[in-house]
C-alpha cells in the first residue's frame, strides 16, 4: 500500500547495512524528480565513503550529489525556499534534534525521505532512530541476507581483523564490507554484551 497523505510527512527507510536503504532512498528521489518535485539531498559530514558530496549505494549503481551538513540545523540553513522534498541519508549519524527538524519541515508541508541504520553494531537502537521511527508516517524496514547462514538479516555485524567487535568498542566507525557484514539475530555476535 502506498501512503500519500495530504500536506507534509516523514518516510523512514531503515534496516541493517547492505539491505538496500540508500538504493531505496535514491529510487524515491528519482520518482519525485520525475514528478517534477524540487528535491534536496543531505548527508552528514561523517559519511565520506563515496566521496564527500556523493551518496551511493554499496553496489555502486545508484549515485546522487548531496549537500554535506555538519548538523541537523544546517539542513534548515541550506534549504532552498522552493524545495518540496527533503532527503537525508545516514540519518542515524545526526543527534536527536534531527527528529525535530524533520517534524518542522513536515509541518511546513514538505515530504521528508530519510534512510538509516535502525540498530548499531551492538543490536541496540542507533542514535535518533527511535524518535524518527515513532514520528514517521511511513516506515519501511529492509532486510539483507545473512552472510553466515543465508537467512533474512536484520543486524549489522562489525568485524575487527575478521572477528566480531566487542561491545565496548566505539559505536561509530564509518566503513563498508571491509568492516561490516549483514547477519541474522542468531548469527549476530557481540562479545562482552551485557545480558
Amino acid at each position: 500500500m502506498h501512503y500519500t497523505p495530504s500536506g507534509g510527512w516523514i518516510e523512514l527507510v531503515c534496516g541493517s547495512m547492505f539491505s538496500g536503504k540508500t538504493e531505496e532512498l535514491l529510487r524515491r528521489i528519482r520518482r519525485a524528480e520525475i514528478e517534477r518535485k524540487k528535491v534536496q539531498l543531505f548527508k552528514p559530514t561523517i559519511d565520506n565513503r563515496y566521496g564527500l558530496v556523493r551518496v551511493a549505494s554499496h553496489d555502486g549503481l545508484g549515485r546522487e550529489d548531496a549537500i554535506v551538513v555538519c548538523d541537523a540545523e544546517d539542513i534548515l540553513r541550506r534549504l532552498d525556499a522552493d524545495t518540496e522534498v527533503v532527503a537525508v541519508d545516514e540519518i542515524q549519524f545526526f543527534d536527536h534534534s534531527i527528529a525535530d527538524v524533520c517534524d518542522h519541515l513536515a509541518d511546513r508541508g514538505l515530504r521528508i525521505i530519510a534512510a538509516g541504520l535502525d540498530q548499531d553494531f551492538r543490536g541496540e537502537p542507533f542514535g535518533p532512530m527511535p524518535l524518527l521511527l515513532a514520528r514517521a508516517e511511513r516506515v519501511d524496514k529492509l532486510h539483507a541476507i545473512c552472510v553466515s547462514c543465508g537467512a533474512s538479516a536484520s543486524r549489522t555485524q562489525r568485524l575487527i581483523d575478521g572477528r566480531p567487535a566487542r561491545y565496548d568498542d566505539p559505536v561509530i566507525l564509518v566503513g563498508g564490507s571491509e568492516s561490516y557484514e549483514a547477519r541474522c539475530r542468531n548469527c549476530h555476535e557481540v562479545p562482552g554484551k551485557p545480558r
